[in-house]
C-alpha cells in the first residue's frame, strides 16, 4: 500500500524542488513525491522524504545515537539551549513564517522554536535515517527530509524565514540563498569550556577546535552580518547514565571505547553546559 503524505510534509511542499532538476516543485504520486520531467523520491513510512540522490552521503546517527540523544533530550539538561534558539528564532519569523533547520537530528530543537510559533512550519534536513524517524514526529507542524547538508539543498530560493543551525555542519552558500533578505541565520556552537570537566576525564572524546570562532567568522563574514550573540552557560547535574547517554549521542561515540567509560568515578556527575548563540542576517 503506498505511503500517504504525512501532514506536515505537505504543509511545507511548496517549499521543496526536485535535486536533479533543482528548479521543478515536487507533487505527491503514489507514495513518492514526482517533478513534472518523472524524477521520484521516496516517502518513507516513518513519515520523512528521502530526496538524496547520486553518491550517497555518510549514514549520520546510527541508532545508538539517535536513542542516546533522545533519552539524554528528555531529561531536560539541554532546554536552555533549546529556549535561546527558539527565542532569537521567534524575533525573525512573522506570524506565518517558515523555519529550516540545517542537520536537524531528532528535531528536538526545530519542535521548540515551533512550540514558540504557533502559526510556523518547520522542515529538517540530515542525512541519518534514524534521527529523521524521529524527527517526523517531533511536532505537527514539522516535515523531515534526507539530505546532505554540504551539498545545494533541494529547496527554492528564499524560502526561510529562519535556518536553523545547532551543534550542525553549516553551509553558508546555500544558508544565503534559501533565507529570505529580511530573514535570519541562527546558530549555535559549543564553547571551549563545554562539557569541560568530561573532556578532562575522557581525553578520547572529540576536542573543541580553539579556533573555531575565527573560523566560524571567516566563514560566515562575506554572505552574513551578526546581528547578536548570547552566551548561554551552566552546569548541569547528570546520573551515570545520563553521561553516558551525553558521550554516546555525539561524534565523540566513534572514537571513545567501552573501557574509556567503564569503573567507578572515572566520569562527573556535574558538567559545565557553555554555547554561544548568534543571529545573522544576510548581507
Amino acid at each position: 500500500m503506498p505511503v500517504s503524505l504525512p501532514p506536515a510534509l505537505d504543509l511545507s511542499l511548496d517549499l521543496l524542488r526536485c535535486p536533479t532538476c533543482r528548479t521543478r516543485r515536487l507533487h505527491p504520486e503514489g507514495g513518492v513525491l514526482r517533478c513534472p520531467v518523472g524524477h521520484s523520491f521516496d516517502i518513507a513510512r516513518h513519515g520523512y522524504a528521502s530526496l538524496l540522490t547520486g553518491t550517497r552521503a555518510t549514514s549520520g546517527d546510527d541508532a545508538a545515537m539517535v536513542q542516546a540523544r533522545d533519552r539524554f533530550l528528555s531529561t531536560g539538561a539541554y532546554a536552555p539551549i533549546r529556549a535561546v534558539g527558539a527565542r532569537l528564532a521567534a524575533d525573525a519569523v512573522p506570524e506565518q513564517g517558515t523555519v529550516v533547520d540545517v542537520g536537524c537530528g531528532t528535531g528536538y530543537y526545530l519542535a521548540g522554536v515551533l512550540d514558540r510559533l504557533p502559526s510556523a512550519r518547520g522542515l529538517g534536513l540530515d542525512t541519518s535515517v534514524r534521527a529523521l524517524r524521529s524527527a517526523a514526529r517531533a511536532h505537527d507542524r514539522a516535515a523531515a527530509v534526507a539530505w546532505d547538508v554540504f551539498r545545494p539543498f533541494p529547496l527554492a530560493d528564499g524560502a526561510a524565514d529562519v535556518v536553523l543551525d545547532v551543534f550542525a555542519p553549516r553551509n553558508p552558500t546555500e544558508f544565503q540563498r534559501v533565507l529570505r533578505p529580511t530573514g535570519r541565520l541562527i546558530v549555535v556552537r559549543p564553547t571551549r569550556r563545554h562539557l569541560a570537566e568530561l573532556r578532562g576525564q575522557v581525553p578520547a572524546m572529540v576536542t573543541i577546535d580553539p579556533a573555531k570562532e575565527q573560523r566560524l567568522h571567516r566563514t560566515l563574514n562575506p554572505l552574513f552580518e551578526a546581528v547578536v550573540t548570547e552566551q548561554v552557560e551552566y552546569s548541569a547535574t547528570l546520573s551515570r547514565l545520563e553521561v553516558l547517554d551525553l558521550v554516546t549521542m555525539t561524534p565523540s561515540a566513534r572514537h571513545v571505547s567501552c573501557a574509556d567509560l567503564n569503573g567507578d568515578g572515572v566520569l562527573p556527575d556535574q558538567v559545565t553546559v557553555s554555547v554561544l548563540a548568534t543571529a545573522y542576517q544576510p548581507r
